[in-house]
């Protein structure tokens, strides 16, 4: 029951942020009055709905994390492997907790109101949230003792919070012991600092949640830099309430609605029909429809997971060997984040807004090129290995008989295209108008799913968002922490002391991004390494936008850099091969889309030319 009304509430959310940025949009064309309150009530829903899809995401296991490797550890082993990494689950939530709780009831926080709803009211929603995850944590009776410990040692170490929520509440000030004991572990954070994010990074190779191990770090970090932790939370509202990263879920659902409807199907025939007749044509389409899919849902291995199956169907059924067909599939999973309306896009244009001086459309631009030849790239790549003899001859008429066909799949990605680019919807309402017309598509025009069954996908991509969200806001608090302590300023100065050509320095650039593209997720990769970057960048002369296709580029092949690279671990699982069978079939793409990179990289041209 608890589950059906989660699930009902986050996709009344989804309805509400679809339908009333479009509403309001219209009332203020029609009216030229702007509906008072309307952009920042859209934020405290935005807000709520992340907190529900954390919940949801926590419910279904699918808050994203490195692949664990304490699967292969033996059973001893694993054992006490999994009860640290429950303890230390326990103890990041009970912190982030009682973070949440200090900044609800700070008297100084969320004093306004909107709608006539106080916004403390919507953000009493985060400390419930984690509460939740910590309740679904306690309910697993073989971790229990784990779970106990890691209790004890997130309060003990959230004594700076407790100690203002005993302020807050009730005026006291004076309690040496918990001033001791908060005293105590923000010494000990500074002095074993190293050690302490070492043990994060070994928790998230033994399958710990990314955000989890964000939040763990950003704790130690701001402990020993003076312990004001409780800037997690704030941090995490902030992004939670950022117009422009309010667009990534709804991308991402759009796009999860349109990979699940018979849209897939229709792409495919449509570019089967245009390019089948020739060598390489079912590889132009698979090429195609997977780098239009992952441009929308923002996040490569769910194209790779909707799609896969389909498109390997499709190339061998045209003669193309199986193993090729999906190291091809595979390499070509994470070309859409170099194409609008890519989330990776909208991530690195916020974040670093000072430096594209406010211009996410330009970066856009500066990206179109790069796209499309490591699009053309892998198609180059896929007819070399398509030796097919006997295809379909060409057709107009089945030509004709496509595209009729596939109007209304065509209309969207345009409709979007001028919408956005001819500034008559901003990001948001963009998006909006995505997920609303993948339902439309979906459920009145195709009628793929009926009402009940279309309420139903939508939920099923809740726990997609959410993972993305729960990262942003974990992540933004090391962002926090890394500008505070003004690290990109002495990173500059350390780098530059060391390194003075711009060539050389972009080799460097380009091994470190690889490795954090291997290593990171994309979003919190964005958010902690891309404010270090670009300060250098611009002491280099590097234009911040050319820097920031590089620093895309990077993360996109870093999805499929060996050992631990995510898009390895979605197609082991979408086709059921081994993880060395998938790194042997994908290595001549990935080695094409190094050169690539390189030619990006020292030829700023590409970059550049669209931005006149």
């Amino acid at each position: 029951m608890l589950r059906k009304i989660e699930d009902t509430l986050e996709v009344i959310f989804v309805g509400l942020l679809t339908f009333l940025p479009l509403i309001f949009y219209a009332v203020q064309k029609i009216t030229s009055v702007q509906v008072p309150g309307s952009e920042y009530g859209i934020a405290q829903l935005v807000f709520l709905f992340a907190s529900m899809a954390g919940v949801i995401t926590w419910r279904e296991d699918r808050h994203l994390s490195l692949a664990s490797f304490s699967g292969k550890l033996p059973p001893n082993i694993r054992k006490v492997t999994d009860a640290i990494v429950n303890g230390a689950i326990v103890f990041v939530l009970t912190m982030l907790f009682f973070n949440a709780v200090c900044q609800l009831i700070n008297p100084g926080q969320f004093n306004m109101s909107v709608w006539g709803v106080p916004v403390k009211i919507v953000f009493i929603f985060l400390p419930l949230c984690y509460a939740l995850m910590l309740c679904m944590v306690g309910c697993k009776k073989e971790k229990l003792l784990s779970t106990i410990i890691g209790a004890i040692i997130g309060i003990l170490l959230s004594m700076g919070s407790i100690t203002g929520i005993l302020y807050y509440l009730f005026g006291v000030e004076n309690v040496p012991a918990l001033y001791a004991i908060f005293n105590g572990w923000n010494f000990i954070a500074g002095k074993c600092l190293v050690l302490f994010i070492l043990f994060f990074v070994v928790l998230a190779f033994l399958g710990m949640p990314l955000f989890v191990v964000l939040a763990g770090v950003a704790f130690i970090l701001l402990s020993m830099n003076g312990g004001y932790t409780d800037q997690i939370p704030l941090e995490t509202y902030r992004m939670f309430t950022d117009r422009n990263i309010a667009a990534i879920p709804l991308f991402t659902i759009a796009g999860y609605i349109l990979a699940k409807c018979s849209a897939g199907q229709r792409y495919v025939e449509l570019f089967k029909a245009l390019f089948g007749w020739f060598r390489g044509g079912t590889v132009i389409a698979a090429v195609l429809v997977m780098t239009f899919f992952s441009t929308f849902s923002g996040v490569s291995g769910v194209t790779i997971l909707a799609l896969g199956s389909l498109l390997s169907v499709v190339l061998t059924g045209s003669g193309y060997e199986k193993e090729r067909a999906e190291a091809l599939i595979t390499s070509s999973g994470a070309i859409g984040l170099l194409f609008p309306p890519s989330a990776a896009i909208i991530m690195y244009g916020t974040t670093n807004i000072f430096f594209l001086n406010g211009d996410v459309i330009a970066l856009f631009k500066a990206a179109l090129i790069p796209g499309i030849i490591m699009m053309i790239a892998m198609i180059v790549m896929g007819i070399v290995y398509d030796n097919q003899k006997d295809r379909a001859p060409f057709s107009l008429p089945a030509i004709g008989k496509a595209i009729v066909n596939s109007i209304p799949e065509l209309l969207m990605p345009l409709f979007i295209i001028i919408f956005y680019f001819m500034g008559v919807f901003d990001l948001f309402e963009t998006s909006a108008f995505a997920v609303f017309y993948a339902y439309l598509l979906s459920t009145v025009i195709r009628r793929d799913y009926n009402f009940k069954q279309s309420l139903e996908v939508i939920a099923e991509s809740i726990p997609i968002s959410g993972g993305v969200l729960f990262i942003l806001g974990a992540a933004s608090g090391i962002s926090y922490y890394i500008l505070d302590a003004n690290i990109p300023v002495v990173v500059t100065d350390a780098i530059t002391a060391m390194v003075t050509n711009k060539y050389v320095f972009l080799i460097l650039m380009n091994i470190v991004l690889l490795i954090v593209g291997c290593l990171m997720d994309m979003f919190s990769a964005i958010l902690i390494v891309s404010p270090l970057l670009l300060p250098i960048t611009e002491y280099f002369g590097i234009s911040p936008f050319h820097a920031g296709v590089i620093f895309l580029m990077n993360l996109s092949i870093g999805f499929l850099t060996p050992p631990v690279g995510m898009d390895l671990f979605i197609s082991s699982y979408t086709f059921g091969k081994p993880l060395p069978k998938v790194i042997k079939g994908i290595v001549p793409f990935l080695l094409v889309q190094f050169v690539v990179l390189l030619l990006i990289t020292y030829i700023p041209w590409f970059t550049s030319v669209l931005l006149g």
